[in-house]
């Protein structure tokens, strides 16, 4: 029965990685397509182009972790081999949290409205405020893989070394926990600050616009407003699989035994998936162009598969 359950959980997570893989390889081509034609793309479109790069490397990476893992879960690692399986995981997470976070902060500062002048020059200076936060990010990136480099020397010494998977023992165990919270609870946290925080912003943004035009006008809604809820819909997405993600990381923190419960391990990994999978569908779903081609690709595969397999009389 636990082998069962086990294999079901596997194919969960298989299966949201392809999907992961899909979406944000979806949400690629159609903006480098629509680069290639307009010869031009915009700020956004740039940002969501290189977040869905990074997230399929990020899911590339995992699948084949979990490929070797699953099939050679008895292969035992050198440093080097720890060091450079732990960079491609480092450098593919940092950059799917620090981009997500900055469409979070690009669209704050397009469609907040304050009179703060601060804001209003922060306003006047989206892009330069969106590249500034990226570059800030790879201090952290460089910070991030010094630690852990430094701590996988002092931990791996001499001809020390450590499984790709099946933490068997207390030692394997709390080696890879402290990876997992110095990468994904102490790094993660910035970027998991500024997404949540731009998201509350936006809502105290459209809550002030709404108590304002209600003195002016009975409309229901306006441009403004509609932008501020255009926003938020893909973002309430994005802030809750973000969530999800970060505390599922954190909980694996919590007990070094728990890492040795391969189910444990499972669900983990599900719950951590969602985050580049789901989110990639809700901006696909989110965006005006995005949407659109999508249902048109479904249509065309769906008029497809009909050819290819006629219905009956």
């Amino acid at each position: 029965m636990n082998g069962i359950i086990q294999s079901i959980l596997l194919c969960i997570v298989v299966v949201e990685i392809i999907v992961g893989c899909f979406g944000n390889g979806f949400i690629a081509l159609v903006n480098c397509i629509h680069w290639v034609k307009k010869r031009k793309i915009s700020a956004v479109n740039q940002i969501l182009t290189a977040l869905a790069f990074s997230r399929i490397s990020h899911l590339s990476t995992l699948l084949t972790f979990l490929f070797l893992s699953t099939l050679y879960s008895d292969l035992v690692l050198s440093t080097i081999l720890v060091k450079l399986l732990n960079f491609h995981i480092i450098f593919s997470s940092h950059f799917s949290m620090w981009l997500a976070a900055c469409l979070g902060l690009f669209y704050f500062l397009k469609i907040a409205n304050f009179s703060n002048s601060f804001f209003v020059y922060l306003k006047m200076r989206v892009n330069q405020m969106v590249s500034g936060t990226l570059l800030m990010s790879l201090a952290f990136l460089f910070l991030n893989t010094l630690l852990i480099n430094s701590y996988i020397d002092g931990q791996i010494g001499g001809h020390r070394r450590y499984p790709l998977y099946g933490f068997s023992s207390n030692d394997t165990a709390a080696f890879y926990r402290v990876i997992l919270i110095i990468n994904y609870s102490i790094f993660t946290f910035p970027p998991f600050v500024i997404s949540q925080s731009t998201f509350l912003l936006l809502i105290f943004s459209l809550w002030r616009h709404h108590k304002r035009m209600q003195q002016y006008t009975e409309r229901c809604r306006d441009a403004l407003a509609n932008a501020h809820i255009k926003v938020l819909k893909p973002m309430i997405t994005y802030v809750l699989l973000c969530s999800i993600y970060f505390l599922a990381h954190l909980i694996q923190n919590l007990k070094t035994e728990l890492l040795e419960n391969i189910f444990y391990i499972r669900c983990c990994q599900i719950a951590t998936l969602a985050f580049p999978s789901g989110h990639s569908c809700a901006l696909i779903w989110g965006d005006t162009k995005l949407r659109q081609t999508s249902l048109f690709v479904l249509w065309w595969l769906t008029c497809r598969f009909k050819d290819v397999h006629p219905m009956g009389p």
